[in-house]
């Protein structure tokens, strides 16, 4: 088979070069015949010129050897004429390996591709010409662009082409003209050098998409998920020693799933914020999940969280009812699952909730929700919110205390039914028929917390319906906005026995407030930190900042991605704290009660006396010693006057010091303190403490120790036995 047009036009000329010291004159006519034959295959110009004159340079050469060797002169002298020849067939060879396959030339638009005519069309506009655009200056007139080849990629697209103006012009186009006509950076862009190529011809390579560059990986470095994971989290000191990652889908660095696994050991607990660290991501990007087997753990991490554009509460409103095992649904795990929590043990009583949730974390959804669930499953609801209207669902309760004072009340509601029904219980003849209760507590630190005012009371009241309420069909729902002990009352039984009894959603949490280690922690959920938990996903922050307010649609309604409400962690009894998020309010939950009216609790003489009963004190003066039968409580609340003046409520004191709080019981109960301050407030003079107790209508015996104790708080001062307010 004979030689190809391409290889006849490139090797020519060094077939040329070789014969020249021998061939001498005749090199002249196979010049002129390798001219003439890359005429006839209508090569381009610029190659066309370089031919013409390395034939010329090889004849040249072949005339001087061939006179050398005729004279008798040195023949080594005729071989070095060969060198400028071998030298102009190298310089045509590299012209033409820099020519790319010829393509019907820009000036046509026939058989050309839109993106070849989008180029060419920029290139006439802005370089060549000729423009209709007036006032606009060409970067040079003439310059054409022509045979253009394409190069497009899934992530690349380029082209190649030579720049040509007419015989005895050159070349002016610069690479930064080029970059701007195309909206591309100048390192974008490969011009030929010109010393290589004719003045009037010159190749150009244009990158209009470049492909990201490769990340440069240190030689010997980890790259895979399970080298990572041997190299920083298997070691001694990592999250998980002696573990080995198994892979069960990859779709990138940063988005994957895996099993690790211990051999014929127990992983135990892991440290999430330890893991993140190791494996150099933030713990909002990886999540864990039990297995069957104590020796394995599910494994993933994802470069945009699963759960972002959350579940819609109106979507899965058939899954909110009780199911058979005393299960609702609650919000979605990160496996895209259901997030069941029980409200009920059908046969032997209720379940327990505890809930952590700082400000703006979708706490109050929670709790709503909650609300909407036990109205549909005909449970009944006694909700006590210390702070006055912030649950949208309090209608769907059958009391609500709103306000502190009334949340108080609730609590002494809930702890008389149970009082009542273990009075009724005790019997066979009354079996366990009655609805199942639930008693939410929001913010019930307000309640717990040593600074509040029903410190002693709320707390002896809430240990004990953690602790002897279950069977009763009595649960506590009760929520806090940090897990921190100061919260529950500094009680170790309130949290054991609401984790014991049901199960545990943890929300974010202010910074420095939600690490669940040291004496915060909390079993199956070690090593978690709520305050980790941002307050928006990757990326929205700067989404927000770049927005324009000035168009802001203030009727918009907030979608899921807006912020992270309602995403953390879900704990059920016997196992391991679970990513969750909670369902999108996307509508109000009272919509969806398909207007019944709330759950009654039954007919019972707690309930008939409830607004006595709200309002009666279950301690001593000591706020100790709790009532601990429906009998004595009773008998208090008929007891407890409901009107008169103030010096009937004294003498009532005086008479009764064991009275109940509240209108009239101001010997040694709690309550005399704020009296005492507001009345040294409200009067700049000292007073003694016989005064005091004087205005205040109570023995001067009971106002001693009282200010002793706020003197201790540094709330008065005393100056010579007289008292003011500090």
């Amino acid at each position: 088979m004979g030689p190809t047009r391409t290889q006849f036009i490139q090797y020519a000329p060094a077939a040329l070069a070789l014969g020249a010291v021998t061939v001498g004159p005749w090199s002249a006519l196979a010049a002129a015949a390798a001219g003439a034959g890359a005429w006839a295959v209508s090569t381009s110009a610029p190659v066309l010129r370089s031919l013409i004159a390395c034939g010329i340079t090889a004849t040249g050469s072949g005339i001087a050897a061939h006179q050398i060797l005729a004279s008798g002169m040195d023949p080594l002298i005729a071989l070095g004429l060969a060198v400028p020849a071998g030298a102009a067939a190298l310089a045509h060879h590299r012209n033409t390996a820099a020519v790319l396959p010829t393509l019907p030339a820009t000036t046509t638009t026939a058989g050309q591709s839109s993106q070849a005519q989008m180029i060419a069309a920029w290139w006439t506009e802005f370089v060549c010409g000729p423009t209709q655009t007036a006032g606009r200056k060409l970067i040079q007139p003439g310059a054409r662009l022509e045979h253009v080849t394409l190069d497009v990629g899934a992530d690349h697209v380029s082209f190649t082409g030579i720049i040509t103006v007419p015989q005895g012009q050159q070349v002016r186009v610069k690479a930064a003209d080029i970059a701007s006509v195309y909206g591309i950076p100048i390192s974008q862009v490969e011009l030929g050098d010109p010393k290589h190529y004719a003045p009037n011809a010159l190749p150009v390579i244009v990158h209009l998409k470049k492909p990201a560059a490769a990340p440069q990986i240190v030689a010997g470095a980890p790259t895979s998920p399970e080298e990572l994971w041997a190299a920083h989290v298997a070691i001694p000191d990592g999250a998980m020693p002696g573990t080995k990652l198994t892979l069960t889908r990859y779709d990138g660095p940063q988005d994957w799933e895996g099993i690790a696994t211990r051999e014929r050991k127990s992983i135990g607990t892991v440290n999430l914020a330890d893991l993140a660290g190791n494996l150099h991501l933030s713990s909002i990007q990886i999540a864990l999940a039990p297995m069957d087997m104590p020796s394995q753990v599910g494994v993933r991490v994802m470069r945009e969280h699963a759960l972002m554009h959350g579940t819609m509460l109106s979507t899965v409103v058939d899954e909110l009812s009780i199911d058979s095992r005393g299960y609702v649904r609650l919000g979605t795990y990160i496996d895209a699952s259901a997030a069941l929590v029980p409200l009920a043990q059908p046969g032997s009583g209720a379940r327990h909730l505890y809930l952590v949730g700082g400000s703006r974390s979708g706490k109050s959804g929670v709790l709503e929700q909650i609300l909407l669930s036990a109205h549909r499953s005909r449970i009944a609801v006694i909700l006590a919110s210390p702070q006055a209207g912030t649950i949208a669902g309090a209608p769907l309760a059958a009391h609500c205390g709103d306000g502190l004072d009334e949340a108080m009340g609730a609590l002494r509601l809930a702890y008389a039914l149970m009082l009542d029904r273990e009075s009724r219980y005790h019997s066979p003849r009354f079996p366990f028929v009655d609805p199942v209760v639930l008693i939410v507590i929001d913010e019930a630190h307000m309640l717990l917390a040593t600074s509040s005012q029903y410190h002693s009371e709320a707390k002896a009241i809430v240990e004990q319906l953690v602790r002897r309420s279950l069977k009763r069909g009595i649960g506590v729902v009760l929520a806090t906005q940090t897990p921190l002990a100061e919260d529950l009352g500094n009680s170790t039984i309130i949290r054991s026995q609401l984790l014991i009894g049901g199960g545990a959603v943890f929300l974010r949490c202010a910074k420095g407030q939600g690490s669940l280690v040291g004496a915060n922690a909390v079993q199956g959920a070690e090593g978690i930190d709520l305050s980790m938990i941002p307050d928006s996903w990757p990326g929205q922050a700067q989404k927000v900042a770049e927005r324009d307010m000035s168009g802001l649609d203030t009727e918009a309604v907030a979608a899921p991605e807006d912020g992270t409400f309602g995403l953390g962690y879900l704990l059920t009894p016997g196992s391991q704290a679970v990513q969750f998020r909670s369902l999108h309010l996307d509508v109000p939950p009272v919509s969806l009660a398909a207007n019944q009216p709330p759950v009654d609790i039954e007919d019972c003489e707690a309930w008939r006396l409830r607004d006595a009963i709200t309002q009666t004190a279950m301690v001593d003066q000591r706020g100790k010693n709790l009532i601990g039968s429906l009998a004595d409580l009773i008998a208090k609340a008929e007891k407890r006057p409901t009107t008169g003046l103030p010096q009937q409520r004294a003498q009532t004191t005086q008479t009764d010091p064991d009275g109940p709080v509240g209108v009239g019981g101001l010997d040694g109960q709690e309550q005399i303190k704020p009296r005492i301050l507001e009345l040294l407030r409200e009067h700049s003079m000292p007073m003694t403490a016989e005064i005091i107790a004087r205005k205040l209508g109570t023995p001067v015996r009971n106002v001693r120790p009282r200010l002793s104790e706020l003197k201790k708080r540094g709330e008065v001062i005393n100056e010579s036995s007289l008292w003011r307010a500090a």
